[in-house]
């Protein structure tokens, strides 16, 4: 009786920590989620044909497997491994079990980027915006972080931080609930290459491809072509109008009250 609620528990344990594993890998792109599963699967399989004792050489090669791509995993998931580390030292549990907290967006918030990526379009002036919707993006996901803002997202800040004239005009602007976090952020680039598309356009599908939680607005800045990426897909080339369209769309479990008043809304009517 005590042997089989022993072994009970062990299982339970066992699924606990696979749920929290895929608890903190859920918004970080349908392939890392796909090799966490397979990684768990792997485990699985060791694990019943260890109660098979007439398999050891089988048992030693599933062994050797998941050592081997326990290891990489370790390696290709590094950030995750330090923020669980994090959580677990800091005790916020909340997130730990996966709820990360989600960036709310006005009504208002699709149209400024909208209406920014359009006039910057228009002059032909490079632009990677990247809105967050819940993806707990830390400074560790990106190549190099970028100059902290936290400033009141708004069209003319916008255009400013894409000027021609600015020194962070080449990286990408972090917009996380109605505000803009933080201006040159460099981002890590998709993992198969193409000629077909600029450092921007790369960036915005790396990023995408890795957090299926946040979407990248690019504008082109040879051609002026508008482009939004999500879910590591790339769409384009779409108008303004379509930009605000998917935006709002994108944004839409993620809105407040219509009626409140905000800055983004104040921003809008002025321009």
């Amino acid at each position: 009786m005590v042997s089989w609620l022993l072994q009970a528990l062990d299982i339970l344990l066992a699924c606990l920590l696979g749920l929290l594993v895929l608890n903190r890998t859920r918004g970080r792109g349908l392939r890392t989620q796909g090799l966490i599963r397979g990684y768990l699967l792997l485990v699985l399989l060791g694990w019943l044909v260890q109660q098979r004792s007439p398999l050891p050489l089988t048992d030693r090669l599933i062994q050797a497997m998941v050592l081997v791509c326990g290891l990489a995993l370790a390696f290709l998931l590094q950030s995750d491994l330090r923020r669980l580390l994090d959580l677990l030292g800091s005790g916020r549990w909340g997130q730990l079990l996966g709820r990360s907290p989600k960036s709310f967006y006005n009504g208002d918030a699709a149209d400024v980027i909208g209406e920014a990526a359009g006039r910057m379009s228009q002059s032909r002036r490079g632009a990677l915006i990247l809105v967050d919707l819940g993806s707990d993006l830390q400074d560790d996901d990106f190549i190099t972080p970028g100059i902290p803002l936290d400033a009141i997202l708004s069209i003319e800040l916008l255009l400013n931080v894409f000027s021609v004239n600015s020194p962070i005009h080449d990286g990408a602007v972090l917009v996380r609930g109605e505000r803009i976090v933080s201006a040159g952020v460099i981002l890590p680039l998709a993992r198969q290459r193409t000629s077909r598309f600029g450092t921007r356009h790369l960036a915005a599908v790396g990023m995408t491809e890795r957090f299926d939680q946040c979407i990248c607005v690019v504008v082109s800045e040879e051609t002026g072509t508008i482009s939004l990426a999500q879910l590591g897909h790339l769409e384009r080339p779409i108008t303004s109008s379509r930009l605000k369209e998917l935006l709002g769309t994108a944004m839409g479990n993620l809105v407040r009250d219509p009626g409140e008043s905000t800055a983004a809304r104040r921003s809008l009517k002025a321009s």
